[in-house]
């Protein structure tokens, strides 16, 4: 297989804040995998204030690595097992992997859900309304409440206004809310707002503590609002343990290496009765058309990311009543420039 790589560089419509930081543009790398005639595309879109990964690292990675695929693209276990003896790099892996599973669809003309076995559509997507002042929150929610139908609140402030935040929001709308704290409470902190976020009706809560910290087992026991985990879950091996200080996980492609591994944590955290959430990074339509193949097996889907662009480099994936739905086009179905 031919293999190419280029940095794309993505603005977001407005700048987008949360607990570690704000961006008004993100770059990605989009990978082309061609083989007899055909290409298939994959996006990575690391996150380099989190994972100390790069766009120059995972398109470094893709090129170097690249013999590692062979000339099967539907030898996926053999390709996985190639790729993950290399550490770390996991977004440029997800690319290589959507990639596959995109050449795979357009070789034999179908879908590449539908090569999985899993239905087109799956649960409504969150909308994020990024940290901010309550009032600004609140007036973003109710501006995006016509057209979606759950929003993702961005917490994490630091400045002891975060059931503030919740309120104002609540205050609003009455979509079904959940929350994000990046880490960024202490358990204390976490013990003392989570009572309060339950009453404003948060149906659960992500990453309230940092990844590792040895308060999650007692959060999971006395918090009345579920706590799913990001930060402390990458890949499968992560999910098990998760089960100890958490009720739910968030799986994202660009930390589980791809769709290939996410399908198997997913169907690991049902045999351990978690919750399954499936996020994303800032992405265009390449990256959220990888997430939509998993999305129908998950109980919760936040897979804005492309909708948080001025302008998506990659459509074909459809905002249909709140659902994130992708085309029936061969393989990931998004039209990509190169």
């Amino acid at each position: 297989m031919e293999v190419e790589a280029r940095i794309v560089r993505l603005h977001l419509a407005e700048t987008f804040v949360i607990s570690r930081g704000a961006a008004d543009d993100v770059d990605v790398v989009h990978v082309a995998l061609s083989h007899q005639g055909v290409t298939g595309f994959g996006e990575a879109a690391p996150a380099a204030d989190r994972y100390d990964e790069s766009a120059q690292s995972a398109k470094a990675f893709v090129e170097e690595h690249a013999e590692r695929l062979g000339e099967d693209p539907f030898a996926l276990e053999e390709i996985g097992e190639r790729l993950a003896a290399v550490p770390g790099e996991q977004a440029a892996k997800a690319a290589l992997d959507a990639a596959l599973h995109d050449l795979q669809g357009k070789l034999l003309g179908v879908p590449a859900g539908r090569l999985l076995g899993v239905p087109r559509a799956g649960p409504p997507t969150s909308w994020t309304i990024w940290l901010g002042d309550p009032d600004d929150m609140a007036l973003r929610a109710e501006r995006a409440a016509p057209a979606y139908r759950r929003l993702k609140l961005k917490l994490g402030g630091g400045d002891g206004l975060d059931v503030e935040r919740v309120r104002a929001v609540r205050s609003v709308t009455d979509l079904p809310l959940q929350v994000d704290v990046n880490e960024w409470w202490s358990l204390e902190e976490a013990l003392d707002a989570l009572p309060q976020l339950r009453e404003l009706g948060v149906e659960y809560c992500e990453q309230p503590l940092r990844a590792g910290d040895e308060g999650g087992r007692v959060l999971r026991d006395r918090s009345p609002v579920p706590i799913f985990v990001d930060e402390d879950c990458h890949t499968l091996a992560d999910v098990a343990p998760c089960a100890e200080i958490a009720h739910g996980i968030n799986i994202k492609l660009a930390k589980s290496g791809g769709i290939r591994e996410a399908l198997r944590m997913v169907h690991a955290a049902r045999a351990l009765r978690l919750g399954v959430m499936l996020g994303c990074m800032l992405e265009s339509g390449l990256g959220i058309a990888a997430g939509c193949c998993v999305a129908p097996l998950c109980d919760h889907v936040d897979l804005d990311g492309n909708l948080l662009l001025g302008e998506d480099p990659c459509p074909g994936v459809d905002l249909v009543d709140g659902v994130q739905v992708p085309s029936v086009a061969p393989g990931l179905g998004v039209s990509v420039a190169w």
